[in-house]
């Protein structure tokens, strides 16, 4: 074959296409599209190999328009402007033109802002792909010319069919036993490109009998599963791990973590967002975390993976059991948005030091009252400034260590009552 397997066997209309069932079945609205014969301007968002290019080549041979591929890796203004130059010329003579970007999160500002007058007047249907979240990588004006369609990975089901139309359009069976392709399909993880990929390869290999899943597994390299660093797939991670944390949700915490570790995020990263979780979310209600978080942080740096990797792990357990609390957090907050408030208010005069005669005469710690050596232990005075009421901030819940701060606040406020 002079092209790859993805390439000559991909669909050539949307009724060909395996999966996706939310922009093609019945009722989606890029099948309404077409049925319509009503294109309009798309961003299609989803994960590698899950059909993006594959929908805009077949929208284009659906509706029978001229399709211009371009890629904004390799691409510029002046590229765009030479297509939308052919555009405009195709449509003189009475045909349309699709034109597709691929990675279109990865042009600028202004070569976005160059497709808008285009876009606006109609020359193209442009049809965007993009990994990563459009929200966040494309401009307001381009989003608002755009429907989104959002893909998704292709099921086990969706991908077993792709290994018998792979069958078919090679004329010979894979030797894989029935667990084998089964396998196969969960190892493409939704990926069609690396599955039709694998496949080629694998009715090239000219093994000599059928492979079981365990043969199967070490002939082949398995697909790392999807992640990144910096992008949509780092911060959906990170977050299922923080929400299974703040559930109690020992398991599914652990799975999360392990899908990060597994997939080459860095471990110290992991590590300062759950020192932050033991802050935030674990707080007074078990104080022991935060030195367990800075422990177990102090341990993997001096060890290093794997052997360190337990640490971790045992770090995840400790913050999914340990007791909630984020009155510590929301304290902060209050205060911070008070102090801001209130300004430069001065502190009362009896909490003030009277280092020189002046300041003495002027009243500064006048009335002061030393704690320690009262009865109970707490005068009840004033700290706050003259000018300003009393606020509550910290408020303890009933859960962990912070029942027992809650019956020493009732025990200081109650002093506090009698001033």
């Amino acid at each position: 074959m002079t092209r790859p397997l993805a390439d000559l066997m991909r669909p050539s209309t949307i009724d060909e296409i395996v999966g996706q069932t939310d922009l093609l079945g019945e009722n989606g609205f890029v099948r309404r599209m077409v049925e319509t014969n009503n294109l309009s301007n798309l961003i299609l968002w989803g994960p590698p190999g899950c059909g993006k290019t594959t929908i805009a080549r077949a929208l284009a041979n659906s509706i029978d328009m001229d399709f211009v591929p371009m890629s904004a890796v390799f691409s510029g203004t002046a590229d765009i402007k030479k297509a939308m130059d052919a555009a405009r010329m195709n449509r003189d003579i009475g045909r349309n033109t699709i034109l597709f970007i691929d990675e279109i999160h990865r042009f600028n500002k202004t070569q976005q802002d160059t497709l808008l007058p285009y876009l606006e007047d109609g020359t193209v249907v442009f049809v965007g792909a993009t990994t990563e979240n459009p929200s966040f990588n494309l401009n307001n004006a381009l989003l608002s010319r755009c429907h989104i369609g959002v893909l998704k990975p292709l099921s086990t089901a969706d991908l077993l069919v792709l290994i018998e139309r792979a069958e078919k359009f090679l004329n010979k069976k894979l030797p894989l036993t029935k667990d084998a392709k089964t396998y196969l399909a969960k190892m493409a993880d939704g990926d069609a490109r690396f599955l039709l990929n694998t496949i080629e390869y694998i009715a090239g290999a000219n093994f000599k009998k059928n492979l079981s899943e365990e043969e199967l597994d070490k002939a082949i390299q398995k697909r790392a599963p999807m992640s990144d660093k910096s992008g949509d797939e780092h911060y959906n991670l990170i977050s299922a791990v923080h929400k299974s944390l703040r559930s109690s949700d020992t398991d599914a915490a652990l799975y999360w973590v392990a899908r990060m570790m597994t997939s080459g995020q860095d471990p110290k990263y992991i590590l300062r967002r759950l020192t932050r979780f033991a802050m935030e979310d674990v707080g007074l209600a078990d104080p022991n975390a935060m030195q367990i978080a800075l422990s177990a942080w102090q341990i993997y740096e001096r060890m290093g993976s794997p052997e360190g990797d337990i640490a971790i792990t045992e770090l995840v357990i400790y913050l999914a059991t340990a007791p909630k609390s984020i009155s510590a957090y929301k304290a902060q907050s209050a205060s911070y948005k008070t102090a801001q408030e209130t300004g430069s208010l001065m502190p009362p005069k009896n909490i003030l030091n009277a280092p020189t005669k002046m300041m003495k005469n002027l009243g500064y710690g006048n009335g002061y009252v030393y704690d320690p050596e009262t009865e109970s232990g707490c005068s009840g005075q004033n700290c706050f400034p003259e000018e300003m009421q009393r606020v509550s901030f910290y408020k303890p819940v009933e859960r962990g260590f912070e029942r027992e701060i809650k019956k020493r606040f009732e025990y200081w406020n109650s002093f506090r009552k009698k001033n």
